[in-house]
């Protein structure tokens, strides 16, 4: 019997729209021979709507229905094909969830804490690990206790700038040079992070993430190649080959556009053009990155080579990584032989397993 799959999408934050594009490459995906989409989306209000006629199992011409209905994903038009829905019925409607809510009330635990109250079986991390690898500064402190090595930073709360900002821009001058990042210690996407070339530049940096978070990280820039790696598994982790990210020279950074909207804005390069040893190095830091915050189901997980010391410092772990046609986390199983199709019926699978722990 087919299990109906409830693709969770939308939400709150300010990832949004990444969040519909990511939905709509699943519900592309999934095996309609196992599965029954049931698309659930969040609008920027919290309120929840369900495709219409999706929750039974799908005509002949199923597939022409799941193509219309990504397409208006994909350009912010699902709610004109759907209706109002109940959260508490997600037990009726769908036998196990795949979140592609990214950001805040989606990635950060609460979004799987409601599913743990309804009693729902999830894809992906739990509880204790959305929280903490959406918390930069969290789990920073998770790594360093976990002998994981990360750049350095300081944490500044968002409520001391308007009285001691001079001091915290003193200090970030002291004990790192510029460059610096600036980063709301909650987010994803790179939304509100900057990379600060100078004092004035810190300033609106802080302002910019303080939009964002109370809590902001002030971090050392790094003169590394960023290499990522996918993981999944629960008791048992399983990685993918490392993929690099290149940014154009007119992008600072991995930044929004070079993620999401800017087809040359960036280079993948699958897999990373680095010594096998180096790769077999990341490889192990991520699963020991992934343990350390208690991961399950799937995760990528974010690391630099310091171009000057060698060192792989882990950056950050995203629970819920884009599922786009620009994201790193599919491609690099592909990689590998791993399709999408096959990789999205792996994770739903591992979400039962936790289920059943």
């Amino acid at each position: 019997m087919k299990k109906k799959v409830g693709i969770l999408y939308g939400g709150k934050s300010g990832e949004h729209e990444i969040s519909l594009l990511s939905g709509a490459a699943v519900l592309r995906a999934l095996d309609k021979n196992k599965y029954i989409p049931v698309p659930i989306g969040i609008d920027k209000d919290g309120v929840w709507f369900i495709a219409d006629g999706f929750d039974v199992e799908l005509s002949e011409d199923k597939d022409n229905l799941i193509d219309k209905f990504a397409f208006l994903m994909e350009h912010g038009d699902w709610k004109t094909v759907s209706v109002p829905f109940d959260p508490g019925r997600l037990p009726e409607v769908a036998d196990i969830v795949f979140p592609a809510v990214h950001g805040v009330n989606g990635e950060d635990g609460t979004l799987q804490g409601l599913m743990e109250m309804f009693g729902v079986p999830y894809a992906g991390c739990g509880v204790l690990a959305s929280a903490l690898c959406m918390d930069k500064a969290m789990a920073k402190e998770v790594f360093t206790e976990n002998d994981i090595p990360v750049s350095r930073y300081f944490l500044v709360h968002a409520e001391d700038l308007s009285d001691n900002e001079a001091e915290i821009i003193d200090r970030s001058e002291k004990e790192f040079s510029y460059p610096v990042f600036v980063k709301p210690s909650n987010g994803g996407s790179s939304i509100g992070i900057t990379k600060a070339l100078n004092r004035e530049e810190l300033s609106e940096a802080l302002k910019l993430a303080a939009e964002y978070d109370r809590r902001i990280l002030i971090e050392e820039a790094i003169d590394a190649r960023e290499i990522e790696v996918a993981v999944i598994g629960n008791k048992e982790t399983k990685v993918a080959t490392c993929g690099e990210i290149v940014a154009a020279d007119d992008h600072r950074y991995y930044d929004y556009d070079a993620k999401y909207s800017d087809d040359s804005g960036t280079m993948l390069v699958i897999p990373a053009d680095i010594p096998d040893a180096v790769m077999e190095e990341i490889m192990e830091i991520a699963r020991r990155a992934y343990r350390a915050t208690a991961c399950e189901g799937f995760a990528r997980v974010d690391t630099f080579w310091d171009r000057k010391t060698g060192r792989v410092l882990v950056n950050e772990i995203n629970t819920i990584p884009g599922l786009t046609k620009y994201s790193l986390f599919p491609r690099l199983w592909e990689a590998v032989g791993v399709s999408f199709t096959d990789l999205i019926g792996e994770i739903l699978e591992l979400g039962y397993e936790r289920r059943n722990y």
